[in-house]
């Protein structure tokens, strides 16, 4: 098994405070041109990060849209497209063809390497047409075999995008999955949910959604992608807001849940009487975390724009013990999910 070395064991004190795996990261924009593959990956290996999970979006705008973002845009239509996926496999297959652990160093400390290693998602899914989601991962297993190892993000409730013509998806609706939650689930491959929880009106609206989709599938690995918060919801309070997660985790032994998206910096990890209580959340319940960005690789971001999100979708884990910091910022949970022969450095006694 490799391991993150760091010189035999991985010193807090002087080591970056960052994370290693961005388990959140789309490739593709909303709309427009992408930043360029190779110089995203600069970009991604400028912050020390060599673990991607590369999302397509989950909703696109129309090709003749001059939008970049749905927010831009009210009242034109976002849908799911299965493009974006091509073009993420199509970028790996041909710029870095041995996207493999086989030749990966095991020493990520000195003489940083020029190497990533990225998982690739499918993020076409479509919930309006269950039916169809089958046959195309059939046409990407055909023209991609054996690149595609996760699904999602898919959207299940995202309240943003009311105004482009998503709405939540009925409760009765969810059974409708079954069959391409059967082949993920046969194939092992995690599926990310966005489901919001709810909104300052009523924090809980669409709770019952997910509570769905983790009762019909427990066999499936779940990520419930941003803890659940939005824009929509950002007066909920900790004690509520943990209890419920709490009580889905230990419900539910393959639900993961990220902390992606700077919001939840903005509205909860940066706020002094907010702030403890999910570090103490996050430190008990550290195998169940994965760290991300969010972020989404539209052309017109400046050059910082990624490491900027790193360090704030990074801020709250400095704060963690040194179980939950192992297990969440170095990777070892990213690791055990998709069984990747990975393992984190341990940490230094004596940091």
């Amino acid at each position: 098994m490799f391991a993150l070395d760091y010189e035999g064991c991985y010193n807090r004190a002087e080591d970056k405070t960052t994370f290693v795996v961005d388990s959140h990261l789309h490739f593709q924009p909303f709309g427009g041109r992408a930043i360029p593959f190779d110089k995203m990956l600069d970009m991604i290996l400028a912050e020390e990060v060599y673990f991607v999970n590369a999302y397509g979006i989950g909703q696109k705008l129309p090709a003749k849209s001059s939008c970049t973002y749905y927010l831009d845009c009210p009242g034109t239509t976002v849908t799911p497209s299965i493009t974006n996926d091509i073009v993420n496999a199509a970028n790996i297959a041909k710029r870095l063809p041995n996207n493999t652990l086989d030749n990966f160093p095991d020493n990520l400390s000195s003489n940083l390497p020029k190497n990533i290693h990225i998982t690739l998602s499918m993020s076409f899914t479509n919930l309006l047409e269950p039916e169809a989601v089958v046959p195309q991962i059939k046409l990407l297993d055909k023209e991609f075999p054996g690149m595609f190892s996760w699904m999602g993000e898919i959207n299940v409730a995202k309240q943003a995008i009311f105004p482009n013509g998503h709405h939540a998806v009925p409760r009765e609706e969810i059974a409708l999955w079954k069959d391409f939650m059967a082949l993920m689930e046969e194939r092992n491959i995690p599926v990310s949910l966005h489901s919001d929880l709810g909104n300052d009106k009523n924090p809980t609206k669409y709770l019952g959604l997910m509570e769905e989709a983790l009762a019909r599938y427990p066999g499936n690995i779940i990520v419930w992608p941003h803890m659940g918060l939005s824009k929509e919801l950002s007066k909920i309070s900790p004690k509520q807001h943990i209890g419920i997660l709490k009580r889905l985790l230990d419900e539910n032994p393959n639900l993961y849940i990220d902390i992606s998206w700077r919001v939840l910096y903005d509205n909860v990890f940066s706020k002094k009487k907010r702030r403890p209580y999910y570090i103490d959340f996050l430190n008990n319940y550290s195998n169940r975390f994965l760290p991300g960005t969010d972020f989404v690789a539209s052309a017109d971001k400046s050059n910082d724009s990624y490491g900027q999100e790193v360090d704030l979708n990074s801020d709250i884990l400095k704060d963690l013990d040194d179980t939950a910091f192992r297990n969440i910022a170095l990777g070892q949970n990213y690791f055990n999910i998709l069984a990747i022969p990975f393992k984190a450095p341990d940490i230094c006694k004596d940091k």
